[in-house]
């Protein structure tokens, strides 16, 4: 005969049966949840009775949760439709060529570039033509890591252009515009001179007091950007401002052609009781560096101009527009 696990409690089998389900000694009034506990309701709120789980041994409590009028409800604001046609957030700035086609076209117009960043790496050939036309044209090419031109416009294509202001004139022409005058040549000669706005005052200054012309470097130099123009204020429809790629080969060439170079430096003869008379070229330094070592000994004369006060130096433009007025004053006034 068979034996039967389940009969004799011994439970060999696949699927035993479950255990009996404990029971608790509640009295019955408790079972049923006993009295609700309400809490109060703010005005303008309707209470809503949320039953909370009842432990062994406890009593049930019912809790009025407060809940807003509908109509009060913030609502989330409505995304506009995202357009992937759309414009970038920020148009690039006036003076910025974006993309290698408007660079391309504005070097075969002659139109006046101040430089032409490059981002560093390997050259596709599209990219190789615009830097041989951009050097070819005269202009400062630049090769930057790619992050830099990122910060400036990220939609660049490897290659950023920056307009000039105005084109740029030569020594050449600036010589001849003072002998079409008929008056000594008087040239201001700018060494490491960053700052826009000083380089837009002394274009502006230099103008009023008369000066032929402005020379300034390449590279480590302001350029004739917007912020120079508005500087400026109008001084550069009519001031020559040579661009050069090596100042001291500027200062000799200007030596030749019989100009007297006069540095403005913190060691020298006084300003105020200098000769200033003969055509003269006055060279004006960065406030910071003042003027390199290598140019300031191809000067042939250094003025300085007294500081009375606790400061030991004058801002670059301030400088540049007290000596040449001096050159006025020594020139009889502009009689």
């Amino acid at each position: 005969m068979k034996h039967d696990d389940r009969r004799d409690g011994n439970h060999r089998g696949k699927n035993p049966p479950r255990p009996a389900r404990r029971t608790y000694d509640i009295p019955p009034a408790e079972r049923a949840g006993g009295p609700a506990q309400t809490l109060p309701v703010r005005p303008g709120e309707r209470a809503h009775a949320q039953t909370l789980p009842v432990r062994p041994g406890e009593r049930a409590h019912t809790q009025a949760l407060p809940i807003h009028p509908r109509e009060e409800r913030p609502r989330r604001a409505e995304r506009p439709p995202r357009s992937y046609d759309a414009a970038p957030e920020s148009e690039p700035p006036e003076n910025l060529l974006v993309g290698r086609n408007p660079i391309r076209e504005a070097l075969k117009s002659g139109a006046p570039l101040e430089k032409l960043l490059v981002a560093e790496g390997d050259l596709s050939g599209a990219a190789r033509d615009i830097v041989r036309m951009a050097r070819e044209a005269g202009v400062v090419v630049q090769f930057v890591e790619r992050y830099r031109l990122d910060q400036i416009y990220p939609a660049h294509q490897g290659l950023l252009a920056f307009r000039s202001a105005r084109t740029y004139s030569s020594i050449e022409e600036i010589l001849a515009y003072a002998r079409e005058r008929g008056e000594e040549p008087l040239v201001v000669v700018l060494d490491q001179v960053t700052d826009p706005h000083n380089l837009g005052a002394i274009i502006r200054t230099g103008e009023c007091a008369g000066a032929h012309g402005v020379i300034i470097p390449e590279r480590r130099a302001a350029g004739l950007t917007p912020a120079c123009e508005k500087a400026a204020a109008g001084a550069l429809a009519h001031m020559r401002v040579a661009r050069v790629k090596n100042l001291n080969r500027a200062l000799e060439e200007l030596k030749r052609a019989g100009l007297w170079v006069v540095a403005a430096a913190l060691e020298g003869e006084n300003a105020l009781t200098a000769d200033w008379t003969g055509p003269l070229a006055l060279v004006i330094g960065s406030e910071g560096e003042g003027i390199s070592r290598l140019t300031l000994s191809l000067c042939d004369r250094r003025v300085t101009l007294p500081m009375l006060g606790e400061i030991s130096s004058l801002n670059a433009s301030v400088a540049a527009g007290v000596l040449l007025y001096q050159v006025v004053r020594a020139r009889g006034g502009g009689q």
